[in-house]
């Protein structure tokens, strides 16, 4: 961590690392928050958000979006915290999470505290109850407002301290209402504007003993939909931030030591922007490869064709028997020859995992994980046997 400059005037002289920010600024920031780069930047954002919100539209079927792109927003998130595990993983395992080890099971559940929230949101607008049902979701215990001082964020290496969050259950509730406040106030501020604001703030309360990153995060993603920016929690936006993990964490801190909020709300209009458009171009690519795959698959094994088979093999990379069974396509047995077939074709391949059998969709599992919006199209070279 940098030295504290002799002679700079906007340092803010009333916080210490190692002593709690109990005079943190409450909400709206005294600082202009509309500055000509950041209004330049809004705009591109929201362009590219709307573009997203409109390719997620022209999905047939919103499963194909929720059984996925939050699994990684999972991972990124996740990783962020040192949590690691791999994309492929995580969708191998989403429906079998007894199996997994405990860095798999700790990501899934950031997607289902994310589908939990989306759900919550129907009843109530983002809260202080909502921040606390999101981390215990993914902590898998109760966790409620900090009670006893003590916490301090260091570095993981050297041990240094790096900043000592307020104390005091009070004092933390009292910022949170500000917070919750701040949100949903009228204003003419950008909603993106008010997102990142408002994910600083909850991260400098930081009001739980564990979780309070992911948990920021998958308000962030709330936040849109609460303001009808996107309709589903489909922006990757946990992408950016591991790519620009340490602008991540030295802006956040920026923010506190000398009030530097353009740079920090440039940082998350930018990851807005940018995750936007890699989201709505993977979209677009499995909107065509489904297109692509139901002509193939029409063509290739016309007796087991069908639009509602098709939907399945599109909601998630790995798809099992009982997928089918349970989607009322066909019974087990059935079920079992419509996967072989598709393997037969190509389309699937299928891979044995202990004593289940798991069918993969290469070029699904492609679009979500490579680097590439694009796929080859079917071939009769990769058909195993003719289908017959």
């Amino acid at each position: 961590m940098s030295q504290e400059p002799k002679n700079d005037n906007t340092f803010n002289r009333t916080w210490r690392p190692q002593d709690p920010y109990n005079d943190l600024p409450k909400l709206p920031p005294q600082n202009e928050l509309e500055t000509k780069p950041i209004l330049r930047q809004a705009i591109r954002s929201r362009a590219a958000l709307s573009e997203l919100k409109k390719a997620t539209e022209l999905i047939p079927n919103s499963a194909m979006l929720i059984n996925t792109l939050p699994l990684l927003e999972a991972q990124a998130s996740s990783e962020i915290e040192n949590i690691v595990t791999t994309a492929d993983q995580l969708f191998r395992h989403f429906q079998a999470p007894e199996q997994d080890n405990p860095s798999i099971r700790e990501a899934l559940r950031y997607r289902e505290a994310l589908l939990e929230g989306l759900r919550d949101l129907e009843t109530r607008p983002l809260c202080t109850r909502s921040a606390e049902a999101i981390c215990s979701r993914i902590k898998d215990m109760t966790m409620t407002i900090r009670k006893i001082p003590g916490t301090k964020i260091a570095n993981a290496i050297s041990g240094e301290v790096i900043y000592t969050p307020p104390d005091g259950e009070q004092r933390l509730r009292d910022l949170l209402t500000n917070w919750e406040q701040f949100m949903h106030r009228r204003s003419e501020l950008d909603p993106l504007i008010v997102m990142a604001v408002a994910h600083y703030q909850f991260e400098a309360i930081h009001p739980f003993l564990d979780g309070n990153g992911r948990t920021g995060r998958v308000l962030n993603s709330l936040f849109l939909v609460d303001q009808k920016l996107l309709g589903l929690p489909t922006l990757y936006l946990s992408r950016y931030i591991i790519t620009h993990k340490e602008a991540y964490y030295g802006l956040l801190l920026e923010v506190t030591r000398r009030g530097s909020w353009e740079k920090w709300i440039l940082y998350m209009l930018q990851a807005v922007e940018e995750t936007s458009r890699w989201t709505t171009e993977r979209i677009d690519s499995i909107r065509e490869l489904l297109e692509h795959t139901s002509a193939y698959v029409r063509e290739r094994a016309p007796k087991i064709y069908s639009w509602e088979l098709m939907e399945v093999i599109f909601s998630q990379p790995y798809c099992r028997i009982r997928n089918l069974v349970e989607a009322e396509i066909v019974g087990r047995q059935a079920a079992s020859r419509y996967l072989k077939a598709l393997s037969s074709i190509g389309v699937l391949e299928e891979q044995q995992s202990g004593r289940e059998k798991l069918f993969v969709h290469p070029k699904l599992l492609g679009l979500l994980t490579g680097h590439k919006s694009t796929f080859t199209p079917y071939t009769a070279a990769e058909e195993q046997k003719p289908y017959l």
